[in-house]
């Protein structure tokens, strides 16, 4: 005979069966009423026993619907997420496994990739800094400099004895910040030292030092009476940090976006503008090469490392979609109206999520990235996981919809997500791994095709900052936004170099690298505003057409670039036109004397000197008369072009 059970245990029986919550709440509540009534019958002395109340069996279809609860009543965290995510039933899959390939959006952009320039027109590279740095653009940051010392005046201030700048100095003043870039003096001052050992002739021909350090004390980009409505505003709806900014930031983004159409694959990432300035928009990043600085987020073309799109973090605040700043600074960074569909994303794992990559999908707009495994969104099914173990080259992904969800066993367990890939199609990578008898040596391993794309297109970011890190512009100042003013001579120089690279490839003739393109620009740029005359604009027309130009015709820069070129003295090289001026012989270069290439100035057009020659010895020359066509040495100890024309005049004598 059955034992009856004690009132306590009957109703802790009652308890457990109550968390047992079904999803038929009406069902609950009949359960319930049930129990209570089984529970008052027991209690009479004339109960029937313990086995009308005992709770319904796991094998009954009662229990079979119910999820597992815990021991408190409540539902485990396994079971609410398989009851909130029905795909979590669905297994990871292997190599073996066949995935379709989604369907790829067509590339359609607005207008043609490439340089949007007329390509029949010859440009120089001042030509094209001036379509970032334009002339009213540079005319408003000389009024706004001009009215911050006038304002500074007003509240009496010092203003180190200030005269008004105009468009042709700041040209020249831009000259000179980009020089630096090139040399990187100890002390920017050293530049206009007398000393032997600081003999640097270009920037005191430019400006004065005194006049250099004044422009860069008082440069300002913005309307100083705008700055001090701003200001009021801080800490209100309606306030701009970046007010300070605007003028020139608003002029390189729209030359960014007009000059130049990006080709299908885009790369976002964060870009450090160096500083330790104190101030609230400054970040650290420990796994950058550039720690403390301004964070911009930076949309380039993996193809070139061109600029296209970049934007200021501004601090942590509330994100306006809800989905996070990863989220809203890609968003904002793609400007679909102006670029049109069809495109390729690479992102990390800071901005990848299944919220984006959705949305991208939504705008016909392909992504890829990789993905931190402790994301919600990210799958966490166990079945058919990646063990912890893996061999390298193991695969396992899940496909929701056009979503590709891929881990990869590699040095380390690698994550990514994917909406214009398959999972696997064959494709492997060499790696170094250990042989069983303790030796090393190169094998094949399988790779997901996301992995492939990703390590190929993902450096569009990365490119543009080594092409800005080579000759960067930066230096120490004491107000913020220099710091970027100076970051927005860097974009605007690389992307006119990328611009006159991909012009000159399109002509078929070697572009200049990125160290000849800057020391051009500096020349030009210090020649600013000078009037050009109708004898300049012919050595401009020849030169292009690569025929020899006097020494007496060559303009002041020109001249200075030919005397570092052929290391002579600038003022022998004067002396030397003034002596051979237009009449009678004068001697001209053989090659063009803006190459500051060593290897081309030392074999480029060089020819057998005819004065040596004659006495049965070999010497080549980059020099010649220009009246009379013939090849003469002019060096130190060989001073071959006077020897040969005095004895042509001694032969002509009666």
């Amino acid at each position: 005979m059955e034992k009856c059970m004690t009132l306590s245990e009957l109703w802790k029986e009652i308890l457990r069966s109550e968390s047992e919550k079904e999803s038929d709440e009406g069902s609950d509540a009949e359960n319930i009423v049930v129990v209570r009534d089984r529970v008052e019958d027991a209690s009479r002395p004339d109960s029937p026993g313990p086995s009308a109340v005992l709770p319904p069996s796991p094998q009954s279809p009662a229990a079979a619907d119910q999820p597992p609860a815990m021991s408190d009543g409540s539902q485990s965290p396994h079971a609410k997420r398989r009851a909130r995510n029905p795909e979590s039933e669905e297994g990871w899959r292997g190599t073996n496994d066949e995935d379709e390939k989604p369907h790829q959006f067509p590339f359609c952009p607005q207008r043609t990739p490439g340089v949007q320039l007329d390509d029949q027109r010859d440009y120089s590279p001042l030509d094209l800094f001036q379509l970032f740095f334009s002339k009213e653009a540079v005319e408003i940051l000389c009024q706004n400099t001009n009215r911050h010392v006038e304002r500074r005046r007003l509240q009496g201030l010092p203003t180190k004895t200030w005269t008004e700048v105009d468009t042709d100095e700041m040209f020249k003043y831009l000259s000179l910040v980009i020089y630096l870039g090139l040399l990187k003096p100890a002390a920017y001052r050293d530049l206009w030292r007398k000393h032997r050992l600081h003999a640097h002739p270009f920037p005191s021909s430019v400006m004065p030092g005194y006049r250099f350090e004044a422009i860069c004390a008082f440069l300002h980009m913005s309307d100083p009476t705008e700055d001090v409505v701003n200001d009021q505003l801080k800490g209100q709806e309606g306030y701009d940090a970046l007010f300070r900014l605007k003028p020139l930031q608003d002029q390189i983004l729209t030359a960014c976006r007009a000059y130049y159409h990006p080709n299908q694959n885009l790369a976002i990432d964060e870009r450090m503008v160096a500083t330790r300035a104190r101030h609230s928009m400054m970040q650290f990043m420990k796994d950058k090469p550039t720690k403390w600085g301004f964070k911009l987020f930076v949309l380039a073309e993996s193809k070139t490392g061109y600029t296209c799109e970049f934007s200021m973090y501004q601090g942590k605040s509330v994100s306006p979609s809800g989905n996070g700043s990863g989220y809203d600074a890609v968003v904002n960074l793609l400007r679909v109206p102006f670029l049109g569909t069809g495109y390729r994303v690479f992102v990390d794992n800071f901005y990848t999520s299944t919220a984006l990559f959705r949305h991208l999908h939504q705008i016909q707009y392909g992504a890829c990235g990789t993905m931190r495994e402790n994301l919600s969104c990210f799958p966490k099914n166990e079945v058919n996981a990646l063990p912890k173990r893996a061999s390298r080259g193991d695969i396992r992904w899940i496909r929701r919809g056009p979503l590709l969800y891929v881990k990869w066993k590699d040095s380390r367990d690698v994550c990514l997500c994917s909406t214009i890939h398959k999972a696997y199609s064959g494709q492997s990578v060499q790696r170094r791994l250990k042989n069983p008898d303790g030796t090393w040596s190169g094998h094949a391993v399988p790779v997901p095709d996301a992995v492939l794309d990703y390590n190929k297109y993902m450096g569009g970011v990365d490119l543009s900052d080594a092409l800005i890190k080579y000759y960067n512009v930066n230096r120490k100042s004491m107000r913020w936004y220099m710091k970027l003013f100076f970051h927005f001579v860097d974009i605007a120089v690389v992307n006119s170099h990328i611009i006159h690279k991909e012009l000159a490839l399109e002509k078929g003739q070697k572009p200049m690298t990125q160290k000849v393109f800057r020391e051009t620009l500096c020349l030009q740029l210090s020649d600013y505003g000078k009037k050009t005359t109708e004898s300049e604009g012919e050595i401009a027309r020849a030169q292009s057409r690569g025929m020899a130009v006097p020494l007496w015709k060559m303009p002041a820069s020109q001249k200075m670039a030919a005397a570092q070129a052929w290391k002579m003295p600038v003022a022998q090289l004067q002396e030397m036109a003034v002596e051979t001026g237009p009449e009678g012989c004068f001697p001209v270069t053989v090659v063009d004397p803006t190459i500051t290439s060593v290897r081309e100035r030392a074999t480029k057009g060089r020819k057998y000197c005819i004065s040596c020659h004659s006495q049965k010895k070999r010497n080549k020359t980059i020099y010649k008369c220009g009246s009379c066509d013939v090849p003469l040495c002019i060096v130190v100890d060989r001073i071959c072009f006077t020897a040969w024309h005095d004895l042509k005049n001694h032969h002509k004598a009666p």
